[in-house]
């Protein structure tokens, strides 16, 4: 039998609780996970591509004590081309509101015409981890807010080391 591939895919500008919260269900479901770093200058992330891996590396290093089956790698151009060329056969989403059902629909009728060889799987966000964003967390940090409810210790470092420099 093949193993089911499956990518989440993301900014993760930073990796929040609620994204680590998908990965740990999306496990559930896959064999082997892909977490895809976008590259998405329209949303003018804070953190670098190599630097959202690293975030990326170290928060799962530290919270998910089996993740051998979990890679971490950058997307470029569409996401059906990059779930193919994976052999990926789902794409994984959260969905944290009403709001974010709208545009994910959009998204998945599109990436269908695209690649109908590729489903999409919604995951609801649990209850204690709906309200997360990573804009959020970017905001009320640069604020002088507490994060740590919403973001590991090792995202709130290089959080700090970041808006130290800006």
């Amino acid at each position: 039998m093949k193993n089911k591939i499956g990518i989440y895919p993301g900014t993760f500008d930073p990796l929040t609780y609620g994204h680590l919260d998908i990965i740990r269900r999306s496990l559930k479901i896959v064999d082997n996970l892909i977490i895809g770093i976008a590259d998405n200058d329209n949303k003018k992330p804070l953190f670098s591509l190599d630097e959202r891996k690293e975030i990326i590396q170290n928060d799962l290093k530290d919270l998910i004590s089996d993740n051998e089956n979990v890679f971490i790698k950058n997307v470029k151009g569409l996401l059906t081309d990059f779930a193919k060329s994976n052999e990926a056969t789902c794409i994984i989403r959260g969905l944290r509101a009403v709001s974010d059902f709208e545009y994910e629909f959009q998204m998945t009728g599109m990436n269908y015409q695209l690649n109908p060889q590729i489903e999409t799987i919604f995951l609801m966000t649990s209850d204690q981890k709906s309200f997360i964003s990573s804009n959020l967390v970017k905001e009320v940090h640069k604020l002088g807010g507490n994060v740590s409810s919403f973001v590991t210790n090792n995202t709130i470092k290089v959080l700090d080391e970041k808006n130290t420099r800006s």
